[in-house]
Order: structure tokens, then C-alpha cells, then sequence
């Protein structure tokens, strides 16, 4: 058996030690003036650039949202309705309708198109008769084909000398949900560009709109970046070329990219009522390209700093590193992962399997009525409830799966290469084992059950939308009376 180590004074290891933190934080407080500009950056991206979208958003709100709201009033108006269903009645009428709604809203035009008579009217009478071989009235077939209640495009108006303008055009549905007819109104390109302009001159910011494919809709005079034009798709832009489709499928963002040798950030917010996109686009000004570079000063320090603390530390912390790793990522009660744990392993199981194509379910589980059990026979008693359905999950569980408790007496098992067919096998199995089991507490045997939601991972979905569908799934079993599993519809 070996001796015991002869005691060693901590004391000089302890004065060492004090005496590198002392020169490490003297020597991060001489840069810290440098770091310290950090803050006007963060400041940019999380709060002026943020801001900025809000407001702009708000101020769309009346500017750009009102015309849709405009056209919406006017396919749900009965009297459109009536008069398309009654036969289009002499246009007089309706003329006066589609002037008044111009005059009143201060639109470019507005408009109505019969279905029935393929009749176009504007506020100045009968414009024409649409046909599906017209290249001009493609939109109103597009529209009708179109499982959406509204577009909106960019066209020239033939009412108003071809001008162009921004048209918001809406179905018109009878009282069963068929379409009769188009209708809404058009508002001014000009009009909206010098809006823009009033937004840029105001926040001192380049303001675009794109499509939800990344092609610019709408910009100031002066164009979107680097002076791009309404048609270009950002993707085609040098710096921006992962902006397409799919990087737009996120509502929100803050972005950066690189012109002419100046760094840019752009804020990015979706507009669901015109299904576009906002920039706001800030050129980052010469001081952050400093503070940047001091800020990797800064981090050399501390890493040099920490590099030579960490190596004459970590003969002492080695030993307790796996088990603050197991504290941080483990639940002390069950055993089981935590959701610090369990985060870190879903995320890599979605990846995967959206990488490789491949089924992944997630089980949500509850104990029915714990809440009664834990007032009956005391928390002791919920405890070993909780300890014995961890037990009984582990073994009937795979090695590649991913069991959790999410909280109090919920548990949650991401099952890798496992299709909603066999989740709904295993839950059922689970569901069953957890039914008749008896737990013995106190010369006592305690029964429970466990209700059960299922929800199978979707393309691009993310693992919070996994869980919130088998949460929604987990509350319906709940409802359906407990001690059952719920699988969520695909």
C-alpha cells in the first residue's frame, strides 16, 4: 500500500497564482479602454439596428399594411359580393364604388374584375375584358390559382398612362368560398420610393425590401446595396451570397457582409402582411474596425493570461472536471440527463438526422395526477416514483436514445431512426410498463400512469417546434382521460 504524500504548503502555489491573476487583470484593465468601444457594436446590432426595424415596421403598419387592409375590406363587402352574384349590374354603380374608395384612401386606382364576365372596372368605368393569353393579366389568373387570399405585384397601370404601381389584388369569394373576382387597389411606386427615401433620411439607414426568395421588391433612389435595383436577387450580390431562400426562412436576424472594403450590418425582419422582407442596412463605422482589432488584443491577453493559470491549475481541478461536467448536465434525483444535457445532445441528433434523411421522434411524458400522490404519501414517496421511472425508462431504452427528465414529473426520449409507426410502439410499451408497475414505499404500494405526447421531426423544423408539437400532442392524451399516448399528425 503506498504512503501518504507528504503535506505540501498551498501557500506559494496560492501567492503564484494571485500574483498572474493580479498581472492578468492589470494588463485586460490597460486594454480594457480599447474593449470598452466594444459596446457601441453590440450596441448597433442588438439595439440600434433592432430599433430601427421596429419602428420602421410600426410606421409600415399605416404606410405600406393600410392599402392591404384597404383591399381586404373591399373583397369582403357585401355589396361586391351581391353585385358580382347579381348579375354585374350597369357599371355606373360600381364606378362610383371604385371612385369613392380611390378618393377616400388617396389610392393610385382602384379596381374590380368579374370573373363571370372577365370585366375589368376602375374608378373611370370599364378599362377592358381580361384574357388568360394577355400577358398583362397574367396576374389576375395567377391569383385566382392561387391557394393564398391576396398578392401583391408590381405592374404598369393602364389607367393612369402606364404608370407604374404597387398593386395589391384580392379575392373575391361568394358566400360558399368560390371565386367570383378580383379586387383591390394600386398605389404608386414613386410614392412608396419616397417613403423609403423619408425612412432613410430620418434613421440614417439604407432601407430595401426583398421577396421571401431574396429578390429585391422595393428601394430608395439611391437602390439597395452596393446599387442594386427592384428585380436583383441578393444572393447575386458579391458579400451576400447566402442570402437565398432558405437563410430567409428566419423571421429575424442581424447580418454583416463586406463592400468596397467597409463592413456593413443589416437587419433583417419578415413583414407577414405584404410576405416581405425588411433591411435595414448600417455601414459600421471606422472606430468599431478599431475596437475590433483591440478587442483581439484584449482576448490575445487573457488567453496568454489564462493559458499559464490553467496549466499550473490543472493538476488540482482535473480530477473534479467530469464531475461538475455530470453536475452541469445531469439531474442529481433521477440520474438522467438534464435540459442543459439534453440540449446538447438534441441539437446534434436533429442535425443528423436532417443530414442523413433519417426519422426521429420525440416522446413527451407526464405522470398522471403526481400532484395527488406527493399530497397523499408525502414528497419522499413522489421522489421514489420519480427514481423508479427513471430506472424503468433506462432499461427499455436504446444506447443511441436520448432520455431527459424536462421537469417536475415530466420526462421527454428523442428516439434517433425511429419512424412515428414505431415511436407509437414504444410509448405503448412504456405507457404499459409504467401502468403496472408497483412501487413499494413505506409497507405501501404505489401505482401510477403516465399519459404520453408524440411528435416525429419535420423537415426543417427545429428541436423547440419538435417539443412544442409533442407537448400540444402530450396535452390532448390529457384530455382524452390520461394513461394514453397521443401521436401530433404529421
Amino acid at each position: 500500500m503506498p504512503s501518504a504524500p507528504a503535506h505540501i504548503s498551498h501557500r506559494p502555489l496560492t501567492l503564484l497564482l494571485l500574483l498572474l491573476l493580479t498581472l492578468g487583470f492589470l494588463a485586460t484593465s490597460l486594454a480594457s479602454y480599447y474593449s470598452a468601444f466594444d459596446s457601441i457594436r453590440s450596441g448597433i446590432v442588438d439595439t440600434e439596428l433592432p430599433l430601427t426595424s421596429d419602428t420602421i415596421y410600426s410606421e409600415i403598419q399605416t404606410d405600406l399594411v393600410r392599402p392591404v387592409l384597404i383591399a381586404s375590406m373591399m373583397a369582403q363587402d357585401i355589396y361586391i359580393r351581391d353585385w358580382l352574384l347579381s348579375g354585374e349590374a350597369p357599371s355606373p354603380s360600381i364606378t362610383r364604388y371604385l371612385h369613392e374608395v380611390q378618393t377616400r384612401y388617396g389610392t393610385l386606382t382602384s379596381f374590380l374584375v368579374a370573373d363571370k364576365s372577365r370585366t375589368y372596372y376602375q374608378a373611370k368605368g370599364v378599362l377592358k375584358q381580361v384574357s388568360p393569353e394577355a400577358f398583362r393579366d397574367i396576374w389576375y389568373y395567377d391569383l385566382k390559382r392561387s391557394d393564398q387570399p391576396y398578392a401583391i405585384n408590381i405592374d404598369v397601370d393602364l389607367a393612369n398612362q402606364d404608370r407604374l404601381a404597387v398593386f395589391i389584388n384580392y379575392k373575391v369569394l361568394d358566400y360558399q368560398g368560390n371565386f367570383i373576382g378580383a379586387t383591390g387597389v394600386g398605389l404608386q411606386v414613386d410614392t412608396i420610393a419616397k417613403l423609403i427615401e423619408t425612412y432613410q433620411q430620418r434613421y440614417q439607414r439604407r432601407v430595401f425590401f426583398t421577396d421571401s426568395n431574396g429578390r429585391l421588391v422595393l428601394t430608395g433612389a439611391q437602390g439597395g446595396p452596393m446599387a442594386s435595383r427592384s428585380g436583383q436577387l441578393l444572393s447575386e450580390l458579391p458579400g451576400l451570397e447566402s442570402f437565398t431562400a432558405d437563410k430567409l426562412k428566419a423571421p429575424s436576424g442581424t447580418y454583416s457582409y463586406e463592400y468596397q472594403g467597409q463592413d456593413h450590418l443589416l437587419n433583417v425582419r419578415f413583414i407577414p402582411e405584404l410576405n416581405w422582407y425588411l433591411f435595414v442596412d448600417k455601414e459600421d463605422e471606422r472606430e468599431v474596425a478599431g475596437i475590433r482589432k483591440s478587442l483581439y488584443l484584449n482576448l490575445l491577453i487573457c488567453l496568454v493570461v489564462s493559458v499559464i493559470i490553467l496549466s499550473l491549475v490543472n493538476m488540482a481541478l482535473g480530477r473534479y472536471q467530469r464531475r461538475l461536467k455530470a453536475l452541469a448536465t445531469t439531474d442529481q434525483l433521477t440520474g438522467l440527463l438534464n435540459r442543459r444535457g439534453f440540449d446538447m445532445l438534441a441539437q446534434q441528433a436533429v442535425q443528423e438526422s436532417q443530414r442523413e434523411h433519417s426519422p426521429l421522434c420525440a416522446l413527451l411524458m407526464d405522470l398522471d395526477k403526481f400532484k395527488n400522490l406527493n399530497d397523499s404519501h408525502g414528497h419522499m414517496a413522489g421522489d421514489e416514483v420519480l427514481r423508479c421511472m427513471a430506472s424503468k425508462l433506462l432499461s427499455h431504452v436504446r444506447q443511441s436514445d436520448i432520455l431527459c427528465r424536462w421537469g417536475g414529473e415530466e420526462f421527454i426520449l428523442l428516439l434517433k431512426n425511429t419512424d412515428a409507426a414505431q415511436a407509437q410502439e414504444v410509448g405503448e410499451k412504456i405507457r404499459s410498463l409504467i401502468d403496472h408497475c408497483a412501487i413499494p414505499y413505506q409497507g405501501v404500494t404505489l401505482h401510477i400512469s403516465t399519459s404520453i405526447g408524440l411528435a416525429q421531426l419535420q423537415p426543417g423544423e427545429s428541436i423547440d417546434q419538435l417539443i412544442t408539437r409533442a407537448d400540444h400532442a402530450l396535452y390532448r392524451a390529457k384530455q382524452r382521460g390520461r394513461n394514453c399516448l397521443y401521436a401530433e399528425p404529421a
